[in-house]
Formats: structure tokens, C-alpha cells, sequence
């Protein structure tokens, strides 16, 4: 290659449109049939637990506070998921769905992919149940 090629593609590019999109300004929208976030509906959940048996990367924890007045709480963790499916395939009361509108999931530490769904006033309760209980260390 020499410097005169490189030079007329030089002067080509400075009067072509760029390539590249202004992202985060001009966002895309995503793909079709995109599997983004899951979202569960816990008015339609019955407490089954069809879609934590059936989860292949163990990705979902549906704890039972009150299974005769339907009060549970769904932990999702994000990074465990493979964004399969399978669970929205299994679920046969169509509480749970991928999102396709979520489909910025880059973070820089771990904590927000721990997602927790349900009443605010039974996810407060069981965070501060968790908070009660001991950690074990692993012996020396």
C-alpha cells in the first residue's frame, strides 16, 4: 500500500457520511425476536415452579412467602441466564416474557443483575429476613 492510495482514501472519506452510528444518542431498535431482560407478572404466577425446574443455568428462584394468598418473590439473576426461553416456554400461565425492549444489559459490577420481582412490601421483607441471617465462612 502505498502513501498515495492511502491519501485519495483519506480525501474519499472526509466527504462520505460516517459508517458508524451516533450511539447512545441515536439508538437502534432491537432486533426481531430479540430475548432481552425477563419480565414476570406475579398476578398471573401461581407458584408452580415449572419455570425454576426447567431452567437449564438455574437462573430463577421463586421464593413462597404465602402460597394461599399468592405472595411470592422472583430472583432473576441476569447473569447466570442464557436467554434461552425455555422458562416462557414452560410457564403455562404466561406470567414470564424476554423483554425485547431491554437490550442494553452492560454493567460494570455485579449488583444490578441480581433482579428482584414481586410486592415492594414482600421483596422488603425477605431482603430484610436475608439481612438476618448469618453468613457462613468455609472452614480453614
Amino acid at each position: 500500500m502505498s502513501i498515495g492510495s492511502m491519501i485519495e482514501d483519506l480525501i474519499k472519506s472526509l466527504f462520505k457520511k460516517p459508517v458508524t452510528r451516533k450511539y447512545p444518542f441515536e439508538r437502534h431498535p432491537a432486533p426481531e425476536r430479540f430475548r432481552g431482560k425477563l419480565h414476570w407478572d406475579p398476578e398471573k404466577c401461581t407458584g408452580c415452579q415449572l419455570c425454576v425446574k426447567d431452567c437449564p443455568a438455574n437462573a430463577i428462584e421463586l421464593i413462597v412467602i404465602d402460597k394461599v394468598n399468592k405472595r411470592f418473590v422472583m430472583r432473576y439473576h441476569q447473569d447466570r441466564c442464557i436467554y434461552c426461553s425455555q422458562c416462557v416456554v414452560s410457564c403455562r400461565f404466561k406470567c414470564l416474557e424476554l423483554s425485547d425492549e431491554e437490550w442494553e444489559q452492560a454493567v460494570t459490577n455485579k449488583e444490578p443483575l441480581e433482579v428482584y420481582y414481586g410486592n415492594d412490601e414482600d421483596i422488603r421483607f425477605l431482603l430484610e429476613r436475608a439481612a438476618e441471617q448469618p453468613v457462613e465462612t468455609p472452614c480453614e
